[in-house]
C-alpha cells in the first residue's frame, strides 16, 4: 500500500504544514508548542500542493486509460486540471504565483503550452506536486522522468524545476520499490549524473527555446548541475546530523524546487521509521513548512506504506476520499 501511503502522507504533511508557512521556528513553537508534540489540525485542511497533486494523479488516469502514456495523452488533461485549479475558488491556499500566471495564460487560447511556461521561475510549486508520477504503475523510467517534466514545463520551465521534478518523482518511486534509506542519496546522485544532458524532447518539445540556453543539452545541464550541488549539501548536513535544528539551515528554505526537495530528504533522513516525526519536523521549520512537509510526507508513505500514519490522521484529512481512490488504483 505505498502509493497510498505516499499521498495520505503528502496531504498530512501539507496540513501539518500549512499553519506554518511563512513563520520563524520560535515563532511555531509559540504557537504550536514542543515540535516532537505538534497535532493535526482540527479541520485538517490542505493548501494547493494536495490539490495539485491530485490534478496530476487526475490528468495520469485519464491518459493511461487512453493508452500507453506520452505527452500527446497527458498535457491536454494536465492542461485542463490546472486551468480548473486556476478556476476553483477553492484555489485559495495562497498558491504560488508562478502557477497562477502560467495557468492564466494557459487558459487564455490554444498556444503551445511551452509559450505559456514561465521559464525563469523553479519554484517548488514545480515538484509539490509531482508525487503521482512516482507512484503510478506501469510506467518506464522514460516515461516517468518525461511526465514528471512535462507537468513541472507547463508552469514552471526553469530547467531546474524539470530537473528537481524528475529527481522528486525518482526519488519517490525508489521508496516505494524498497530502496532503503541509507543507499538513497547515492542513487539520486548516480540518477543526476547520468540524466544531466538527456534532454527529453519527445515530452518538451522546444521548451529550450524559450530560454537562453545554447542549446537543449546546456539547458536541462543547468538544471541538474544546481540538483546536484543541492544534493551535495544534504551529503553534508548528514554527515553532521542536526534534527533538533532548522533543517531549512542546512539545506535551504524550500521555496525553490531543488530546495525543497532536499531539506525533505533531510527530515525524511533523519527520521526514516518514524514518519510522524518526520513530518513534524518538517512543519517546524523556517521555509515553505507545507511543501516540505508534504514532500516528507510522500516520501515517508512511499517507503512505510499505509501503516505509517496514525487513522485518526488519515481519517481526518481533507480529500481523503480521492486520495485514497487514487492510492487504491495504483496499489491494486
Amino acid at each position: 500500500m505505498n502509493a497510498t501511503g505516499a499521498l495520505i502522507g503528502l496531504a498530512i504533511g501539507d496540513a501539518l504544514g500549512f499553519p506554518t508557512e511563512f513563520n520563524d521556528v520560535p515563532s511555531i513553537l509559540a504557537k504550536c508548542g514542543p515540535w516532537r508534540q505538534m497535532d493535526l489540525p482540527r479541520p485538517a485542511f490542505v493548501t494547493d500542493d494536495t490539490q495539485m497533486t491530485l490534478a496530476v494523479g487526475r490528468a495520469l488516469q485519464f491518459a493511461r486509460a487512453r493508452g500507453q502514456l506520452s505527452p500527446f495523452l497527458l498535457a491536454p488533461p494536465l492542461r485542463e486540471e490546472y486551468i480548473d485549479w486556476w478556476r476553483s475558488p477553492d484555489n485559495n491556499r495562497a498558491p504560488g504565483n508562478t502557477c497562477l500566471t502560467a495557468c492564466e495564460l494557459l487558459s487564455r487560447d490554444d498556444r503551445p503550452w511551452q509559450q505559456a511556461s514561465i521559464t525563469g521561475s523553479k519554484g517548488c510549486g514545480a515538484n509539490m506536486r509531482v508525487a503521482p508520477v512516482g507512484l503510478v504503475p506501469h510506467v518506464t523510467a522514460e516515461q516517468r522522468a518525461g511526465a514528471a517534466q512535462l507537468q513541472s514545463g507547463l508552469t514552471h520551465g526553469h530547467p531546474t524545476a524539470l530537473a528537481a521534478s524528475d529527481l522528486t518523482a525518482h526519488a519517490v518511486y525508489l521508496l516505494a520499490q524498497g530502496a532503503e534509506p541509507g543507499e538513497l542519496t547515492g542513487l539520486l546522485r548516480a540518477y543526476a549524473i547520468e540524466s544531466r544532458t538527456r534532454y527529453h524532447e519527445y515530452w518538451l518539445g522546444d521548451l529550450w527555446q524559450h530560454a537562453h540556453d545554447a542549446g537543449p543539452e546546456s539547458f536541462i545541464a543547468r538544471g541538474w548541475d544546481e540538483c546536484l550541488g543541492a544534493l551535495d549539501r544534504l551529503e553534508a548536513a548528514l554527515r553532521s546530523p542536526d534534527p533538533e535544528g532548522d533543517p531549512c539551515l542546512a539545506t535551504g528554505a524550500g521555496w525553490i524546487a531543488e530546495e525543497a526537495l532536499v531539506t525533505a530528504l533531510l527530515c525524511f533522513l533523519f527520521f526514516p521509521n518514524e514518519p510522524v516525526t518526520a513530518v513534524r519536523r518538517a512543519a517546524c521549520t523556517s521555509g515553505d513548512s507545507d511543501s516540505i512537509a508534504c514532500l516528507t510526507g510522500a516520501l515517508s508513505g512511499a517507503y512505510l506504506g499505509t501503516e505509517a500514519w496514525p487513522v485518526e490522521w488519515a481519517e481526518r484529512i481533507e480529500y481523503r476520499d480521492e486520495l485514497l481512490a487514487l492510492g487504491a488504483a495504483w496499489d491494486n
